[in-house]
Parts: C-alpha cells; structure tokens; sequence
C-alpha cells in the first residue's frame, strides 16, 4: 500500500492568477522557456510548482532509457542507444527539484575518468537534467545558486541538451524541460544576463484581503487534516485542467501570429528599451501559447498585451536598485498606436467571472489569466471563496523609491561641536545619495576558500590550473598531464601492452584551480552631526551606493552598521540583497555624536556571529568616517583601541575618509593605521581617478 502523501491540488490554490497563468503556458509551450517566481516567504510559490507536475500529461519512454528517450522518436545520440523500434511504457512526467547545495555533477552528470583513460569506455552517470527531460525542473531559491550552476542549466534550458566534458571525454543527451525558479528579492538578485534567460517572471505577494487569507488558510487545514481527502475531492477539476492543457498541445501548431500581432509586439519591446531579441521571442511564443489556451488560432491584442505584462517587466533593469515593472498605460498607447484592427473580434458568448472564477480570468492591467471558456476553478465542498477575492493577491511588495535630491545647503560641513562637552546637532532628515561611479576594487590579502565570486582571489572549482594533488574523495576535475605522469614509470611493472595507458586510481590528480571569491563586505557608516552637511552626506551616500553595486556585480554579501548620537545599530544584517542595503542608506537620518568605537564594536560583533555561520567567507570591512570621535571618556583612545582589536583578529579593512575642507586633522588616516588598512579619499574610490592607489589591502598591511 503506497504511502505517498498527494501534492496539494493545483486548483486549490487561492489567487495567484498570474502564477498560475504562467506556469499554464509554459505547460502548453515548453518554448516559452520557464518561469520565474519572485516574491516573499510564505506566499505558496513552491506548492504552486509542486501541484503542476500532478497536472503534465503524462509520457512515452523507452524501456529501459535512463534518459526517457520517445519511442516515436528516440534521441539518435542517446548516452543508451541506439535504440532499435519497440513498444514504449507510460509513466507520469517528473517534477525533479535541485538543491542550493548541489555540485556540477549533481546537476549534469558525473564521468567516469578513470574508465575512460583505462579502458576507453564512456561510463556516464546521468544528473539531474536527465531525470528531468521531459518533466519539471524546479529550482527553490533560484538566485542562491552559483552563477556558474545557473548558467549550465540555462544552457541546457535553451538549447534542449546538455554537454559534459571531462578532459576531452565528452557525452551529450537530450534535455528538455519546463523549468520553474523561485526567489525572495530580499536574499538577492540574479543577475540582469540570468533574469533575461527566464521567459517569464511573476511576482506574488500574500493578499490584504481578510476573506482570502480565511479561505487560504481554510483549504491548507483541511489538506493537512486529510490530504488523501482533500486532493479527492478536487480530482473532477485537476482532470479538466490536465485535458484542457492537453488540448491547448494539440492545439498550439495551428495558431496563427499575424504580422499586425507581430508589428505589436516588435513595437512594444522598442518601446521599454529591452536589450536583445529575446524579448520579442518570448513575447511571441507566450502570446501564440495564450491563444491556444483560450482555444483560438488567432492571435489577438489582448494576448500580446498579457504576454508583454508577463515576459518584459524583469527585462526592464538596468541596475540592481531598479524594480521590475511595467508601465501599463504605455503598453495601452503603443498597443493602440500600432493596432491593426482587425485582430480583436469581439469575444463570443459570456465570459468567466472574476480572477477566482477558474484558472481563467484576471483583474485588468495585471497579467491575470486570459478569459476562456473552459472549466471554471473548482469550488470543493465547504472550501468555496468569495469571487473577485484575488485582486489583493496581485499586489507587489512596496519597493523603496529614491527620494528627489535635496536642494545644495550652504551650512557648515561640520554641524558638531567636537570638544568632549559638547551637544552635538540634533537629527536631520535622510539625504538622498549622489549618483553612483564605478568603484575602484577593494580585494581581502592572501588565498580564501570561499564562495564562487569575483573579488578576492580563492581556491575555487573553475579557473587557471596551478597545481595538482592526489583527490580526497571523489575526483571532479582531473589533471591530465599529472596523471599522466603519475601512471608513466609503471607502465611495464603493470604489463602494459600495446598503445593503451594502464592507469590505476592511486594515478589520478585532482587539478587545483585559482580563481575568485564572493566576500563579506561590512560598512560601517558614521552618521553623525560631523557628516550631517547635506553636500557631504549627499556624496558620502553615494559613494557607498557605488561600493553596494561593486558588490553586487562581484557577488559579495553585505552589511550596514551605523553610528550617532550615543550608540551604533546593524541597520541591515549581512544579506545577499544589496538592493535591501540602498533602501537603507537612502532612509539613513544624521546628527548627534560620534560614537566611533561603539561602530567599530558594533561590526566585530556582527563579524563573530558570521565567522560561524559562513567561516569560509572571508570579510571585509569598510568604514566610511572623517575619524572623529567625541561622547564619553577618552573617545579618540577607545575607538583606537576597537580598531587594534579588530586589526589582531585579521580583519581586511579600508577606512574611507570623508573629511572635507581647507583644514584637515588626518584623524580617518590614524584610525586606518590601527585596522591595518589603507585610507582612501572619497575622490581617490572612483575607478577613473587618476590619483595613483595601491588599493589592494595586504600591500598596505605589509608596509605597516
């Protein structure tokens, strides 16, 4: 008796019209090229993904294929063929997910190099991209893989295969998929080369609306009560929807893309300045897809306009600070300017009610579910919801916006009085930020193991070959030629005969690689009435909003420390969304004291905590300070002391010095002597200065 527990039934799910419109499409057209899920935590995105696979027709392999070859039409370069004319056995398509955590081979497949040098044999254990051809590939959390994992699956993704070498060894199977990722914004964003990879993105967010939480949380205690039950009572809807994407297949070779729809559609990825063609594919292949899911052959206005809503809002960045989003009213005016009017026959016979009336309708100007007549969304004995119930659903997670430059002030760069008796000014309103540079690169001293990134040099799996070693465990990149010549001298010991080389396991090397790291990059930042002059502030803000997008394009994690008036507070734990750090520093208030040594203690503390959770990723510390310090005994003698003490612990540091005016105390400099790190000049941080800069920090510690 089988004790699988059913995955919660797809048309269970309340609202979230424009995921589950998305994840439809990609069902019908594979070709749209996958799904991308943003939104945070707790908002049913991986149990919507979950639920498709229930709903996937279900598919012909070859007995036996560890690579689900179709018997109609096996791959002729199958790692298992060639396979000769046979019956094919039917199973379900798999959803197969892949772990954070998963190595190169995991996801691609592992070659057998020893078999391959020793006996000539391609022994190939399939990854996960062969367990899911044909199926799902899921990715929870999407943006925490490595870039190099992430553009392997893309990779194979776009192209339908996937190609392992292995010091010239080479094996290539099929590998089509549906696949669906899903990250929350707050942990870190792709890369705008990867988001342009996704075919669509969708973002969710839980709904305000009182009645829907109710029927949320309804529907997910009755399944926990009795899943088996539960999924029972939606089975008559899940059969409807599986034969509706079945018929949308079959339909999909048939629809017709007029040139009027092409025209709109070219129109309107000039429009948003989308990089690159693909938009205009993808926005294509949608729109096609969305008419045949609404059981037509034409396609219309109305489904370039929701496949625009669906395929153009994350190819819209141009920065990490900027939120995907798509302005609707100049979708409408180029939509309308380049109608040709007479693809947008008037729908015939009533339509569906509501964005809850079934997996078919949507709320205007939100990528919602294309109106159809298919069945409507299932309302399960004592589970039904009020309609129209789903437009809070659609909302998007508020996102800061950069507040207008404040006007130049003519008030004095320095706003505290800094004798140990002094007040201090009184807080000032935030000042938002210069416009940022590209920074000068800021590297941590020595060799880490940290990470794939591209800051400070590590030991990495990808990168120049400098040495070999004998494995410990399984080998993952060989060496050639130190296994070569590691096997050479017992060539005739081992009775060698004829061109073949006798390769034992004792021979093999593993190949040591140099490469990059992702760091921990901590600023601490004074905020204080010294630094409260808005020009200063001003530029201030906007140099550390350039290290953040430095940081984002090395791949670093990152952190905001501050300190005013009487003590120093994380204004944002170390994250991998540098996104999250510039809403910070934009809301960053100034005035009061300059408790220098409670930041500084304040940034050892947060180090200590990191070290063990990520005691690989090394850190580095940038504080951004005139280096004065007033409040409380000795304040100049504590922040000394706080910053030795971090400089004994191996702290990479670098102070930036923000100190202005014809009159200067070198108190920044001082301050970067004691961490062991150099000080730079806000001028000298920018990558085109032409001040000449050693800014890699060990030369500076060397010589200190």
């Amino acid at each position: 008796m089988s004790t699988t527990v059913p995955h919660y039934p797809f048309t269970a799910v309340v609202g979230m019209d424009d995921l589950r419109l998305a994840l439809l499409l990609n069902a019908v057209s594979p070709a749209v090229g996958g799904v991308l899920v943003r939104g945070e935590k707790g908002t049913a995105k991986s149990t919507a993904v979950r639920a498709l696979a229930a709903l996937m027709p279900p598919v012909d392999v070859v007995p036996g294929c560890r690579f689900s070859c179709d018997p109609a039409a096996p791959d002729p370069a199958c790692p298992d063929g060639p396979h000769e004319a046979a019956q094919g056995v039917s199973r379900p398509a798999r959803m197969v997910e892949l772990p954070v955590g998963a190595s190169e081979d995991r996801l691609v497949g592992a070659l057998d190099i020893e078999r391959a040098l020793s006996e000539g044999k391609k022994a190939f254990e399939p990854g996960l991209l062969a367990d899911a051809h044909r199926g799902v590939l899921y990715v929870d959390e999407v943006n925490l893989l490595h870039d190099h994992l992430v553009d392997l699956l893309l990779d194979a993704a776009a192209m339908g295969a996937s190609y392992v070498e292995r010091e010239g060894v080479s094996v290539r199977h099929a590998a089509r998929f549906l696949l669906v990722g899903t990250m929350n914004p707050e942990e870190g964003e792709l890369r705008p080369q990867l988001l342009d990879r996704f075919g669509l993105t969708v973002e969710v967010a839980a709904s305000r609306e009182p009645d829907q939480r109710v029927e949320v949380v309804r529907r997910r205690l009755a399944y926990d009560e009795d899943p088996a039950g539960f999924s029972a009572r939606w089975e008559a809807e899940e059969s409807a929807l599986r034969e509706r994407i079945a018929a949308a297949r079959t339909l999909l070779p048939s629809v017709k893309l007029g040139d009027d729809a092409l025209r709109q559609i070219a129109a309107v990825c000039a429009a948003f300045e989308v990089d690159g063609m693909r938009a205009d594919i993808v926005t294509a292949r949608t729109a096609t897809a969305l008419a045949a899911w609404d059981g037509r052959t034409e396609v219309r206005t109305e489904d370039v306009r929701q496949a625009a809503l669906l395929s153009l809002p994350h190819r819209r960045r141009r920065n990490p600070f900027d939120a995907p989003g798509l302005d609707t009213e100049k979708l409408d005016r180029t939509l309308d300017e380049f109608d040709g009017g007479d693809n947008d026959p008037e729908p015939d016979g009533p339509q569906p009610d509501g964005p809850d009336g079934g997996p078919d309708g949507g709320p205007d100007g939100g990528g919602g579910l294309p109106p159809a007549d298919g069945p409507q969304e299932p309302q399960g004995p004592q589970e039904r919801q009020e309609p129209g119930a789903a437009d809070e659903a659609r909302e998007t997670p508020d996102r800061p916006s950069r507040p207008e430059p404040a006007p130049n002030d003519s008030a004095p760069h320095d706003t505290e009085s800094h004798g140990t008796g002094g007040q201090g000014g009184g807080e000032q309103g935030a000042v938002a930020a210069a416009e940022p540079f590209r920074a000068r690169v800021l590297s941590v001293p020595g060799l880490g193991e940290g990470a794939a990134g591209r800051r400070s040099r590590a030991r990495t799996a990808h990168g120049r070959t400098t040495g070999a070693h004998r494995p410990r465990g399984a080998l993952t990149k060989l060496h050639l030629a130190a296994t070569v010549q590691a096997a050479a001298p017992h060539q005739h010991a081992r009775g060698r005969r004829g061109p073949g080389l006798v390769v034992r396991r004792d021979d093999l090397r593993q190949a040591v690689r140099e490469g990059r790291e992702g760091n921990l990059v901590l600023f601490v930042v004074d905020a204080s009435g010294s630094m409260a002059a808005r020009k200063r502030m001003s530029a201030v803000k906007g140099a550390v909003l350039s290290l953040l997008l430095d940081a984002y394009q090395r791949r670093d994690k990152v952190g905001l420390v501050t300190f005013r008036g009487s003590s120093a507070e994380v204004a944002l734990p170390p994250t991998s969304s540098v996104e999250a750090g510039a809403a910070r520093l934009e809301a960053l208030p100034t005035g009061g004291r300059t408790p220098l040594a409670a930041g500084l203690l304040k940034a050892r503390e947060v180090l200590r905590v990191e070290r063990l959770r990520d005691p690989s990723r090394r850190p580095l510390l940038v504080t951004v300070t005139d280096g004065r310090a007033t409040g409380g005994p000795e304040p100049v003698a504590l922040a000394s002391r706080a910053a030795r003490l971090l400089a004994a612990e191996g702290t990479a540091s670098v102070v930036v010095d923000c100190e202005s005016g014809p009159v200067r105390l070198g108190l920044a400099g001082a301050l970067a002597r004691d961490l062991g790190g150099p000080a730079v000049t806000l001028d000298e941080l920018r990558a085109d200065s032409v001040a000449a800069l050693v800014r890699n920090v060990q030369g500076t510690r060397r010589a200190a």
